[in-house]
């Protein structure tokens, strides 16, 4: 299928047609805001993926109902946003998607993945375990495979000011921006190079993806 935002928006309509008015709309009109085509076009057709801090299940089912994976897995901390993601799940081949209710503190799901991203969720982790998360999330790739790290963008002001009541307002939380330079340090020390990375806007806001390769190992 065709891979652009309004493709993703009307996908997520058909997979996400119930659940709490919030939730769906967070869903299905989150593709108009959040460069979901370009994270869905950066994952290999064919992957495995474990997705960090899944919230609703938009990517995984946005990739499965698009026909670009195998098989993802999914966990969050908020129970509601898994209930909605499996609900989504139902709605695809049975077993292609799975989602447990666990933070990232906890025990993460066992195996190593084509590709783990963390979207959007490093803003929400304290500033002292975020070095952990990308260890953790850079352990479970398997060799030779791909580590996707999305968040917002630094600068300028009224973007970075937008994304920060975006959050106060939905999640109720003051957050902080991870920086570049300590995105790219963390990975490196979790032993994943940069591959390559963009910045995109839409509406007012900005975002930052970050394609990282896990080293192989040595023969």
């Amino acid at each position: 299928m065709s891979v652009d935002a309004r493709a993703m928006m009307e996908l997520a309509r058909r997979l996400f047609p119930e659940g709490s008015p919030l939730y769906r709309a967070l869903q299905v009109y989150r593709p108009r805001i959040c460069p979901f085509h370009v994270l869905v076009e950066a994952v290999p057709p064919g992957a495995t993926v474990l997705d960090v801090g899944c919230g609703g299940g938009l990517f995984l089912a946005l990739l499965a109902g698009s026909g670009r994976i195998a098989r993802g897995v999914g966990f969050d901390a908020a129970a509601a946003a898994i209930d909605l993601a499996r609900r989504a799940a139902a709605r695809l081949p049975e077993g292609m998607l799975e989602f447990h209710h666990r933070n990232v503190g906890e025990n993460w799901p066992d195996g190593l993945f084509d590709v783990v991203s963390v979207i959007d969720l490093l803003h929400h982790v304290p500033e002292s375990a975020r070095p952990q998360v990308i260890a953790e999330a850079a352990a479970r790739v398997r060799p030779g495979g791909m580590l996707l790290v999305k968040d917002m963008a630094e600068g300028p002001f009224p973007y970075v000011l937008a994304s920060l009541v975006h959050d106060l307002v939905l999640a109720r939380q003051w957050v902080s921006f991870p920086k570049r330079a300590d995105i790219l340090a963390w990975a490196a020390q979790a032993g994943a190079t940069l591959e390559s990375e963009r910045i995109d806007t839409m509406l007012w806001y900005r975002h930052h993806l970050f394609v990282f390769r896990k080293q192989e190992q040595a023969p």
